[in-house]
């Protein structure tokens, strides 16, 4: 008796777990949209206004917007995922020249980790990780991204190298936005 008890307990939980998943995942776009205003505020408070002496290095990185246009919504959140994955790379390594509010930072760096998270668990359950809008999309997230690395490694992590960096995944932040409210 004891054991069939056990066994209906957890079966409840799992199923409960389920349902709170499910739910999570339908409310995915409204949560996600929140998580970016909240992303694009920090990316804000974490620095300054742009830099003057920047100005003359500004670089053009090209963000692939077709990533975020296929017509399936499960796509888009894979393309979304990746692309967290990729700004969540990026700010949490050779930070120590861009002089940056470290509390504005870690909490920008949390919501990303959040972000992936949620969007990891909704996406693998619908299972198309693995069939996500062709490979050449993930190529073009990976070659954009690496380009902003790259930048960031030849300018020896600068100020103004972050800086640049700083305003690229804003407007990055700000694709995915549009493309949320969309969905």
């Amino acid at each position: 008796i004891m054991n069939a008890f056990g066994l209906i307990q957890i079966a409840l939980t799992l199923s409960c777990t389920t349902i709170i998943s499910s739910l999570q995942c339908n409310h995915l776009p409204l949560q996600q949209r929140k998580m970016i205003e909240n992303s694009l505020r920090l990316l804000d408070k974490m620095g300054k206004k742009f830099p003057q002496q920047c100005l003359r290095e500004k670089m053009y990185f090209r963000f692939p917007t077709q990533v975020l246009q296929p017509r399936q919504k499960e796509t888009v959140g894979v393309a979304i995922e990746e692309i967290f994955q990729h700004i969540f790379y990026i700010f949490s390594k050779n930070l120590t020249l861009a002089a940056w509010d470290q509390t504005a930072l870690d909490e920008f760096q949390n919501g990303l980790y959040l972000q992936i998270e949620q969007l990891e668990a909704c996406v693998i359950k619908k299972h198309t990780h693995y069939c996500w809008s062709k490979e050449a999309s993930r190529l073009k997230l990976k070659k954009y991204f690496q380009k902003i690395d790259c930048f960031l490694k030849d300018k020896q992590h600068d100020l103004c190298s972050w800086e640049i960096s700083r305003a690229e995944m804003r407007r990055c932040l700000q694709l995915i936005d549009k493309v949320t409210r969309k969905l």
